[in-house]
């Protein structure tokens, strides 16, 4: 899969002058969509995680053109997901909740082609980051 990075940063750049309401506005939409993931942030001071979401983000953006430092900051960050309590199922609630908010911060911008970009770039990321997590097996296959 060949990400469309003109379209990403290019849309990301109109987000970053918005920040605290980019953020604000998707845990709003995570913890109102998906109540069940309220917990993992039970002791998390929401300012300051919401500054590490955005500058994630932000490192992600801006790396886009750098795939090894990009691989290597995801799958990091991947790994200290796992410690947070972060599952494999909650990475779709995520996403869902990411898309809707550039919707609403993007209006008119969120095209068609903008939003198959994203979905393709969080496909990508989720991927990164689930192959730096290491989750006992049971997690991955609870059939096993």
């Amino acid at each position: 899969m060949s990400l469309n990075i003109e379209l990403l940063e290019s849309s990301f750049a109109q987000i970053k002058e918005r920040q605290a309401e980019f953020t604000e506005y998707f845990y709003k939409n995570l913890f109102n969509d998906y109540p069940q993931v309220k917990p993992l942030f039970n002791n998390i001071h929401m300012e300051k995680q919401q500054e590490k979401l955005f500058q994630s983000l932000v490192l992600t953006v801006d790396s886009l053109r750098n795939p090894d430092v990009l691989t290597g900051a995801l799958k990091g960050l991947g790994t200290r997901h796992v410690k947070y309590g972060v599952l494999p199922e909650h990475y779709p609630m995520v996403g869902s909740s990411l898309l809707k908010t550039f919707a609403f911060c993007l209006q008119e911008g969120w095209t068609q082609s903008t939003h198959q970009s994203w979905i393709e770039a969080y496909a990508a990321i989720t991927q990164l980051m689930l192959d730096g997590a290491e989750y006992p097996v049971e997690i991955l296959n609870p059939c096993t």
